[in-house]
């Protein structure tokens, strides 16, 4: 069984070449392109559009579906989404009327994990706090932390998406322990991930390096604060690509004022940090602009999921990655 070629429209932020000629002509190829500007607005200019819609392909910016802008999209019957988070996006009468979700989540895993990876060993090697020509006097050591990646246990707080393929990137260095905290993974799921389940406190105090990958919400908030920061062990560093308000900023300032921790924050409480911030002077703490999600030509690798979504749902077959009422609860 299939539904044949789909009505296809596109939404996201006007301005925003997120889908090149190239991208438009492979998405020409699944069904008709109602248009190939995107929508940036539930205006009245995007009626005839929404009237014969049977695809909505949603990326940055895409205006909320809301049930006044389904009423007008009688035909919807998928909204794929081609970047991560989809939670501003998405209300309830979406699935009310059964409409198929799928994100692209698991496609911007992937630069995140690598930039995460990277990271882990950069952390444990000291390569972003030593910088300079080479001194061979201080190779081994910056004070009394002892460099290098053999032996060194790496925390991870979230089974996401994300987390998992960072589990998954680091079993090619069998001298790295990995640990993992979160609520929801059993001991036989992470014994299956190939991970000790540990509970928070205890895994910050093994922790050399603890990675941050569990979602935004209101339980998570802090989460990693006051007791989990002076658990972790002198010399530790925390990496965050997750989201800036999972850690306590103004508890982890006096670790990292006084040197005792190092930090790697792709995100950061508030974002973007004042010019006066003082984390932007440490020498002990690196700040990149929240860029270890997908941009550039990593863009291809959410357009080539979103294709294969849109393929599946045409042929009734299950999706890559659908998000459901439940799941959406728990996600980033």
């Amino acid at each position: 069984m299939s539904r044949g070629q789909p009505n296809i429209a596109i939404a996201h932020w006007p301005g925003m070449e997120l889908f090149g000629d190239a991208d438009l002509n492979r998405l020409r190829a699944l069904g008709p392109l109602l248009k190939s500007d995107p929508i940036g607005a539930w205006d009245d200019e995007a009626n005839t559009v929404l009237a014969e819609a049977e695809v909505i392909i949603g990326h940055w910016g895409c205006p909320p579906l809301d049930a006044a802008m389904l009423d007008r999209a009688p035909q919807l019957g998928l909204f794929a989404y081609a970047a991560g988070t989809v939670k501003m996006t998405l209300t309830d009468a979406v699935w009310d009327r059964g409409i198929r979700v799928t994100s692209g989540a698991n496609a911007n895993a992937e630069p995140v994990a690598e930039f995460t990876l990277a990271a882990v060993l950069f952390a444990n090697k000291g390569v972003l706090w030593r910088r300079g020509p080479a001194d061979y006097s201080a190779m081994s050591a910056l004070g009394d932390r002892q460099w290098g990646n053999y032996g060194r246990t790496v925390g991870i707080v979230g089974a996401s998406l994300i987390g998992r393929r960072v589990i998954e990137l680091l079993r090619q260095f069998p001298h790295l322990k990995v640990a993992l905290y979160d609520p929801y993974v059993t001991p036989e799921e992470a014994a299956l991930l190939g991970v000790d389940k540990l509970e928070l406190d205890e895994l910050c105090a093994e922790a050399d390096v603890l990675s941050i990958h569990a979602p935004a919400l209101p339980e998570t908030m802090h989460m990693i604060g006051p007791t989990q920061l002076s658990a972790l062990p002198d010399g530790a560093t925390v990496i965050n690509t997750a989201r800036g308000p999972l850690i306590d900023h103004e508890a982890l300032m006096p670790h990292l004022e006084s040197g005792r921790l190092y930090a790697i924050l792709d995100v950061t409480d508030p974002e973007p940090l004042p010019e006066d911030s003082p984390l932007l002077e440490m020498p002990n703490v690196w700040i990149s602009p929240h860029l270890a999600g997908s941009q550039g030509t990593e863009l291809a690798r959410m357009t080539d999921n979103v294709i294969e979504e849109i393929c599946r749902w045409s042929a009734c077959e299950p999706a890559l990655n659908e998000v459901t009422r439940d799941r959406l609860a728990t996600m980033a």
